[in-house]
């Protein structure tokens, strides 16, 4: 059993539980990377690494973290009013703690701030023009500004106007190339939260650059990806993991998990896929998924895409309900994050060439 719970600020001290099972552990210790986790409901950020001998996980305080995005060094997170940029500084992560370097192979440090007001961001990614975000508030795809909250970049054309109404409830994007290729919405309506009496079977995947409907008929679809010459996404509702064919169209469930399933991330054959419990009833009653299991999880599944075989799972059993995105963090196995409540980022100074600690040991008089 892992349990974690974090101190630094009141808001941390929620305890969170999870239970790693030997499959998880497994595959977690030889992948090479960590695993990054979003809760609104818990209003975490949760990154679960391996240190060598066991699983660790961190946990740090988010207004309402939904879509994590992964470039590089760069993570993007969406939370309730802002989009937050942060970079990693390898060299200023060994020595964190004075009393013990080495602890930390990665340091990601709050780098810039877009304060966009309540869009309800969904997803999120990073592409050739920068940021992209899903404006699921104003059904729209847009870019971020220095000038204004959002910028209106494309949007589903059985919508009429861009105005916040959240009339479909467009939440995922699937990037190739760096351009913004499939996105998913809840529904194909054009009225003020219409998509919620059909959100059982009204779901749609749009090609964005046709602005065609290429799939419909899902069950709240989320978190489409563009991995290994396929779009994978989850058919959250009813539980499944899809494959689709670009070309010819053919559709694969690849597996089914007992939970709302949202969070998909892809690391060579494997899937890591969020689960969710189901809280709000007036949302999320009446769906396939409640026929299909008695009992739904909240956790994180792998999943062999080869074959659709559940090769591990973490679970949360106190503390978190709900999840929003699964990322991989490769090449880092012991990350530290900050977010802006941290002192340790008023101490923390990188440049091109230079990277420095603002400590008492480090200050010369």
């Amino acid at each position: 059993m892992l349990t974690t719970s974090t101190t630094t600020v009141p808001e941390e001290n929620n305890l969170i539980q999870c239970d790693a099972d030997p499959g998880f552990i497994s595959w977690l210790s030889q992948a090479g990377g960590s695993v990054a986790i979003t809760t609104y409901q818990a209003g975490k950020l949760a990154i679960v690494g391996w240190n060598g001998q066991q699983i660790t996980m961190l946990l740090r305080q988010f207004s309402k973290p939904m879509g994590l995005a992964v470039n590089g060094s760069r993570l993007a997170l969406a939370s309730h009013h802002e989009v937050c940029l942060l970079a990693n500084a390898p060299a200023l992560a060994y020595e964190f703690l004075e009393d013990q370097p080495g602890r930390y192979d990665a340091l990601y440090l709050p780098r810039m701030t877009y304060f966009t007001g309540d869009l309800n961001i969904h997803d999120l990614e990073f592409g050739r023009e920068g940021l992209w975000i899903v404006n699921t508030r104003f059904s729209c795809l847009s870019t971020l500004s220095p000038d204004f909250s959002f910028v209106p970049r494309w949007h589903p054309k059985f919508i009429s106007e861009v105005v916040p109404e959240d009339r479909c409830h467009l939440n995922g994007l699937a990037m190739v190339d760096g351009k913004p290729k499939y996105v998913t919405a809840l529904g194909t309506t054009d009225t003020v939260g219409g998509w919620r009496p059909g959100k059982a079977n009204g779901g749609v995947v749009v090609e964005v650059e046709s602005n065609e409907i290429i799939v419909d008929g899902l069950s709240m679809p989320h978190s489409p990806i563009w991995h290994d010459g396929f779009l994978w996404l989850l058919n959250s509702g009813a539980g499944e993991v899809w494959r689709i064919h670009p070309e010819s169209g053919d559709k694969q469930v690849v597996c089914v998990l007992p939970g709302f399933l949202r969070g998909l991330c892809c690391v060579g054959y494997y899937a890591l896929v969020g689960l969710c419990q189901i809280r709000e009833r007036h949302i999320f009653g009446g769906l396939p998924i409640t026929q299909r299991f008695e009992q739904l999880l909240c956790g994180v599944a792998i999943v062999d895409l080869r074959n659709g075989q559940h090769v591990g799972m973490l679970k949360f059993t106190t503390g978190c309900q709900e999840l929003y995105d699964v990322q991989f963090l490769a090449g880092v196995q012991r990350p530290m994050v900050l977010n802006s409540e941290r002192k340790e980022i008023r101490q923390a100074f990188t440049a091109p060439e230079l990277n420095y600690w603002l400590r008492p040991s480090a200050v010369i008089l």
